[in-house]
């Protein structure tokens, strides 16, 4: 076990894997033993096993639990299989937590929060509120109440709570979440002048959140600037599909814009009963980290590709399979694999270069709704995120990708389905076929279905919560309620709006 945590400590987790692998079998009874190995099989990868392990210590640790009546291990075990995406595990253990000891704040909130991610918003609201009666003036657990509230249905309770909560102290981060959740009631309600002032409110808080200052905003628009003066159609046609005749069929690749209405796709081709949906796994960025790794050349990725052979595009190209079953175990079998990763569309070079035999599914939206709803939700920090906190940077960043895209697709070898989400909510049945076409399934009636089989699971996505509902036409031309505040970044899009055919307002 010392052995594990010095190598831990020195991010050796493959070593530290076999510390506490010799740890587990020494004594296969050790909790902690089976707790460690568990973390260090996912921060491998190996998240399939990683998680298995990580429930076989919450039996240990229950059992200890009910002896001393001390839950400390298995709530913080709770917050681990959270962290790895694991909430159906996760809320287990808080509800076996609480059995033991019903008045811990924390158990309730996870529970809370567990429910929530797994679209069982009745359950989650319940546990929020025995949470908040244990603490009443607990900011972050409010928060979630008040967003759980207007969800079941109840906004003027929701706003009250949250207006509540902004009259206290709080942190940057506290601040940037209440202002969010405030902005998408009033939202609702239709306060749009009030809902966008406290958008602008919550923006002002972040660049004062840690987790956002220290990302590297040029790190995103370095690499697009790169990619669109390297990538060109000699690279992209290096290897074609015939090269890799034989291999597993390549993946489809959903890809688009934050917000652009990829998680409602993936859900819907989800529900084929021959798709397999890896959402948001980032195996591409995973893919760029192991061709820098094996590359001889300190350059961009586009000059790596071009130093690259066929032996070593092979060697990618099983990598990434590699990692797929490492995350999903043997879930996917024989399966279409989709590919969820929406930004993605920045790494389309790489793809085109690895797997030419790829097909491309693009998603696209009108521009102001894209934006809007970007500005609107709370997004996990990342280089990518970091440029949609603030009005502005959220309309630049959008054009910089967008500009990106129109110009790599006229390159690319790809086989691409572009279709408009609005396309998709008006005419659901005659778009959906045809993609399901293009990828080469035959249709199925039960895609029809497609919310009922999104509630009760977990979906990496902001919108999870919107894809376990029927298909509703309001988020369609939404940004017109928010006209005048376009103002200011209208000629930003303006390129964008006409290229997609929406139509331009003057």
């Amino acid at each position: 076990m010392q052995r594990g945590y010095v190598a831990i400590q020195s991010k050796n987790f493959a070593e530290a894997t076999d510390w506490f692998a010799k740890a587990v079998a020494e004594n296969p009874n050790d909790g902690q033993a089976k707790a460690c190995l568990g973390q260090s099989l996912c921060w491998l990868g190996r998240r399939a096993e990683g998680i298995d392990m990580l429930r076989k210590a919450g039996r240990n640790y229950l059992k200890k639990a009910q002896k001393k009546k001390d839950i400390s291990e298995l709530v913080q075990l709770a917050l681990q299989l959270q962290h790895w995406d694991d909430y159906a595990g996760s809320i287990e253990l808080a509800r076996q937590s609480i059995a033991i000891n019903k008045n811990d704040t924390q158990c309730h909130y996870l529970l809370a929060l567990g429910y929530a991610r797994m679209n069982q918003n009745k359950s989650a609201l319940a546990s929020g509120r025995l949470a908040v009666k244990l603490e009443p003036d607990h900011p972050l657990i409010n928060i979630l109440v008040a967003g759980l509230e207007s969800a079941e249905g109840q906004p003027e309770v929701a706003k009250r709570r949250l207006e509540r909560v902004l009259t206290s102290p709080l942190t940057p981060e506290l601040s940037f979440r209440a202002h969010k959740e405030l902005a998408k009631i009033l939202d609702k309600a239709g306060h749009y002048g009030e809902a966008f002032r406290h958008l602008q409110a919550a923006a002002g808080f972040s660049t004062a959140i840690p987790e956002f200052s220290r990302l590297d905003a040029r790190l995103v628009p370095a690499m697009v600037e790169t990619f669109s003066k390297e990538y060109d159609r000699d690279l992209l046609n290096r290897w074609p599909a015939t090269a890799f005749q034989g291999h597993r069929p390549a993946p489809v690749f959903l890809i688009g814009f934050l917000r652009s209405g990829t998680t409602l796709t993936q859900e819907v081709l989800g529900t084929h009963s021959e798709v397999f949906v890896a959402d948001e796994p980032n195996l591409i960025i995973d893919l760029r980290e192991e061709l820098n790794r094996i590359s001889f050349v300190a350059g961009s990725t586009p000059q790596q590709l071009r130093h690259l052979d066929l032996a070593g595009a092979v060697h990618l190209r099983q990598y990434y399979w590699n990692k797929v079953r490492e995350r999903y175990g043997d879930k996917f079998d024989h399966r279409v694999l989709l590919d969820k990763t929406t930004m993605n569309t920045i790494d389309i070079g790489l793809i085109n270069c690895i797997f030419p035999d790829a097909k491309i599914v693009f998603v696209m939206r009108d521009p102001r709704d894209v934006c809007l709803s970007c500005f609107m939700q709370i997004m996990t920090p990342t280089p990518s995120t970091v440029h949609l906190t603030d009005w502005e940077g959220t309309a630049r960043f959008y054009a910089l990708i967008m500009d990106w895209w129109m110009r790599i697709k006229q390159k690319m070898t790809l086989d691409c389905f572009e279709f408009r989400y609005e396309d998709a909510v008006t005419r659901f049945e005659p778009v959906f076929r045809e993609i399901f076409e293009f990828i080469g399934l035959p249709w199925e009636s039960a895609v029809v279905d497609f919310h009922s089989h999104a509630a009760n699971k977990f979906i990496s996505s902001p919108s999870f919560n919107q894809v376990a509902q029927p298909l509703y036409a309001s988020s369609v031309a939404r940004w017109t309620h928010y006209e005048a505040e376009f103002a200011p970044v209208a000629e930003i899009l303006r390129p964008y709006v006409s290229a997609f055919g929406y139509n331009v307002i003057a």
